[in-house]
């Protein structure tokens, strides 16, 4: 027999109310790690905000244009006690010298304790942070997405990246003045990279100037939205 939408509403509702939800509050000291070759190293602080002991587990993940592995993180797990933090190194393992930036990511998990004979739920959250490996003497740049090259040509949109820097942004992009719409894969322009962004809608785009797009600094501060020139 088949339940009326109501009862199963309700009957949902019930199985929710009938535990308590809690979450694990594992909170980074920045949006980003960055990992500096003149030093070696890199490293961040993450505070546990919960009442009650977690376990802190750290693991690397590389993305798709780059599986070279570059750092070693330690410790990979350690218990952080209520209201403490706990810092994590990255440390660099390349042997051949860098001459781009290098974007990986980072896992922060934190693992509450088990309750026995608890009607309690406590759910695991995850942070995940991009974390940018620097060259030895590499200048910092304040508007990497300064230097990216954009290319409108009849219905496609590209961008290049020539500089040393990895520039994050948003992965909407418009053009303007004619206010189209377009997608990039995701959220980054490596250095070299050249990328293919895809336009949101079936309508065809129009005579267009410039691109407006929405970054974030290398250190994570993200910054009103910024027009760039479109190159013939």
């Amino acid at each position: 027999m088949k339940l009326p939408a109501y009862l199963k509403a309700g009957a949902v509702a019930l199985c929710l109310a009938s535990s308590v939800v809690h979450a694990t509050g594992m909170v980074p000291e920045t949006s980003v790690v960055i990992v500096e070759a003149d030093d070696g190293e890199g490293a961040i602080n993450i505070k546990n905000t919960d009442s009650f002991p977690v376990l802190l587990t750290t693991t690397l993940e590389n993305i798709p244009q780059d599986t070279e592995e570059l750092l070693v993180v330690t410790p990979p797990a350690a218990r952080v006690e209520p209201g403490k933090s706990q810092r994590v190194r990255f440390m660099l393992s390349s042997k051949e010298p860098l001459k781009t930036e290098r974007l990986k990511r980072v896992i922060f998990e934190g693992i509450p304790p088990q309750q026995q004979n608890k009607n309690e739920v406590r759910m695991t959250v995850r942070q995940n942070l991009p974390v940018i490996i620097r060259p030895a003497g590499l200048a910092k740049s304040d508007a990497p997405w300064e230097q990216l090259s954009w290319k409108l040509d009849s219905n496609s949109l590209t961008v290049n990246n020539p500089s040393p820097y990895v520039v994050r942004l948003g992965q909407a992009v418009q053009t303007l003045p004619d206010n189209s719409t377009w997608s990039l894969p995701h959220t980054y322009v490596l250095p070299g990279q050249t990328l293919t962004l895809e336009l949101d809608g079936q309508r065809k785009p129009g005579a267009s100037k410039q691109v407006r797009i929405s970054p974030a600094t290398t250190w994570g501060f993200t910054v009103n939205s910024y027009d760039a020139s479109l190159t013939p």
